[in-house]
C-alpha cells in the first residue's frame, strides 16, 4: 500500500490533530479479508473431503455478505485514491448496492442456511412469525449495522477493538449453543481484528478504510443471523448504535436549530476527542462498554 502511495487524505472539517495522519495507507482491510478467506478456504476443502461441507454453508454465506460489502468499500476507497479527494461512491449508490447484496444474502440464507422468517425476541423468549415482513426488517438491520460499523471507524483501533469484543461474544454464544459454523465465523472475526490491531493501534500504521469497516459490518450482521437472533445486535452493537445515532441527531439538530450543534463533532468518538480524550482512552472505554453489553447479551440468546 505504501508502494502504491495509497495514503489517506484528511478532511479539513475533521479534528485538526488528525492532519498528522495524512499519507497513512488505507484499504488495510484487504489484509484481514484475505487472511480470513485463505484460512476458511483451507477449512472448506478439509470439510468437503470429510463430507461435512453442508454444515458450514451459513458461515460461507456470512462471508459472502461480508465480502460483498467489503467490495463496495473497496470501490469507494479506490475512487477516493483515484480522485485524490475524500469522495468515493455517492450515498445512494452505496445503499442500492448494499440492498442488492442484502437481498441476495437473505434469499440464499433462507434457502441453504437454515434461516426462517421467525423473529426471536431476546430476553422475552417470544418467537414471532413475520412472513414476508421479516425480509424488510432484516434488510433494515443489515443496512443499519453495516453502516454503523463503518461510522465507528474513525479513531485508531476503535472499529477493530470494539469488533474484537463482539467476535468474542459470538464465540461464547456459539459454544453455548454448540454451533460449529458460528464458532468458526467468530474465530474469523477475532483472528482478523486482533491481527489487524497490531498495525492499527494508535499510532496507526495502516487504516482499514471502507474496505475493512464495511466488511466487518457484514460479518458481524451475518453472525447475528447465524445465531438466529438478529435483534441481539441492539445489545451487543450498542457502541455501533451510539455512533450512528450521534450522526443522525447531530444532522437533525443542526437543521432544526439552523446551525447549532448537539455534539462538538459527530460521530460521537470525535466529540470525546474534542473534549480532550486521547485515542487510546476512547478505544479502551468503548471496548470496555462493549464488553459489559456482551455479558448482558449472553442472557438474551
Amino acid at each position: 500500500l505504501k508502494g502504491l502511495k495509497a495514503g489517506v487524505r484528511i478532511l479539513e472539517i475533521g479534528p485538526r490533530w488528525h492532519k498528522s495522519k495524512e499519507g497513512t495507507p488505507i484499504m488495510g482491510g484487504i489484509c484481514f479479508i484475505l487472511a480470513m478467506l485463505i484460512s476458511t478456504l483451507v477449512l472448506f476443502l478439509v470439510a468437503l473431503r470429510r463430507g461435512e461441507i453442508y454444515g458450514l454453508l451459513p458461515m460461507a454465506l456470512t462471508l459472502v455478505l461480508a465480502v460483498g460489502n467489503g467490495l463496495i468499500g473497496f470501490v469507494d476507497d479506490f475512487c477516493k485514491l483515484f480522485k485524490k479527494q475524500n469522495e468515493g461512491l455517492l450515498p445512494w449508490q452505496k445503499v442500492v448496492l448494499q440492498l442488492l447484496i442484502g437481498v441476495l444474502y437473505l434469499v440464499f440464507m433462507i434457502r441453504f442456511g437454515g434461516l426462517t422468517t421467525v423473529l426471536y425476541l431476546p430476553y422475552l423468549g417470544i418467537e414471532l412469525e413475520l412472513g414476508i415482513f421479516y425480509y424488510a426488517l432484516a434488510l433494515v438491520i443489515i443496512l443499519g449495522f453495516v453502516n454503523s460499523v463503518n461510522l465507528t471507524d474513525g479513531v485508531d483501533g476503535l472499529a477493530s477493538g470494539v469488533t474484537l469484543v463482539v467476535g468474542i461474544f459470538f464465540a461464547v454464544a456459539a459454544h453455548l449453543i454448540s454451533d460449529r459454523s458460528l464458532i468458526l465465523t467468530a474465530a474469523c472475526i477475532i483472528g482478523g481484528t486482533l491481527g489487524f490491531l497490531v498495525y492499527n493501534f494508535h499510532p496507526a500504521r495502516v487504516f482499514m478504510g471502507d474496505t475493512g469497516s464495511l466488511f466487518l459490518g457484514g460479518i458481524v450482521v451475518g453472525a447475528a443471523f447465524q445465531l438466529n437472533n438478529p435483534l441481539i445486535l441492539l445489545v451487543i452493537g450498542f457502541i455501533y448504535l451510539c455512533e450512528a445515532a450521534s450522526v443522525i441527531l447531530q444532522v437533525g439538530y443542526f437543521k432544526l436549530t439552523h446551525g447549532k450543534r448537539l455534539f462538538k463533532m459527530a460521530p460521537i468518538h470525535h466529540h470525546f476527542e474534542k473534549c480532550g480524550w486521547g485515542e487510546n482512552r476512547i478505544v479502551f472505554t468503548f471496548s470496555g462498554i462493549t464488553l459489559l453489553f456482551a455479558v448482558l447479551a449472553l442472557f438474551g440468546i
